[in-house]
């Protein structure tokens, strides 16, 4: 069985003993949701403050740092969700353009992908994992943006060229931040879960 460094999540568990526990969502779970849901939402505003929020893109910080802690299904609908309720609420990102619709899906697919692998092979370098992710996730804004461009009939090439230059900064700053917190919390919750063991 491969060694999960957050055991508690463990999905092999449940298909061995044929119960639907692979299905819920822990306790654990739902806390990590919360909180980087929480901290997606609060970032953005503090940002935008300093007119950076465009530029260094806040809101993925939290959503592409969550993935690492819980399994796909439940990091991709956080990760769906939150740029959907920060449009309705403040209006950033906007509907329309559909800029929180294109978020929503970019992120929902790079959540989903980093927990798969993450579960797959618990001990990959976060690197590793995050980097191609991030360029197949910007790679997929880029392409909405094209086709929406082309529907409505403006230079499709130039708005997918503007986005994909915009969002750089912010890439590199989610591979600069996001692995260590990602190492660092999923450390913790080994020895969390070894002392727990121990006082068993």
């Amino acid at each position: 069985m491969v060694d999960d460094p957050i055991p508690s999540f463990n999905v092999l568990a449940g298909r061995r003993s044929g119960s639907n526990v692979s299905h819920r969502l822990s306790p654990r779970e739902l806390a990590y949701c919360g909180l980087f849901g929480a901290a997606a939402l609060l970032l953005p505003p503090l940002f935008h403050l300093l007119h950076l929020g465009h530029v260094l893109m806040p809101l993925y910080l939290p959503l592409c740092t969550l993935p690492f802690f819980v399994r796909a299904l439940p990091a991709a609908i956080t990760a769906a969700l939150v740029p959907l309720l920060s449009g309705a609420v403040t209006g950033m990102p906007p509907f329309y353009p559909p800029v929180a619709v294109f978020m929503a899906i970019e992120l929902a697919v790079m959540a989903g992908l980093i927990a798969l692998v993450m579960r797959r092979w618990p001990r990959a370098n976060e690197w590793l994992v995050l980097i191609p992710v991030l360029l197949l996730g910007r790679a997929l804004y880029v392409a909405l943006v094209y086709g929406f461009a082309l529907v409505i009939q403006l230079p499709a090439g130039f708005m997918a060229g503007l986005s994909f230059l915009s969002g750089w900064p912010g890439i590199i700053l989610i591979t600069v931040v996001v692995p260590p917190v990602a190492r660092l919390g999923r450390r913790t919750a080994r020895l969390a879960a070894a002392r727990e063991g121990s006082v068993e």
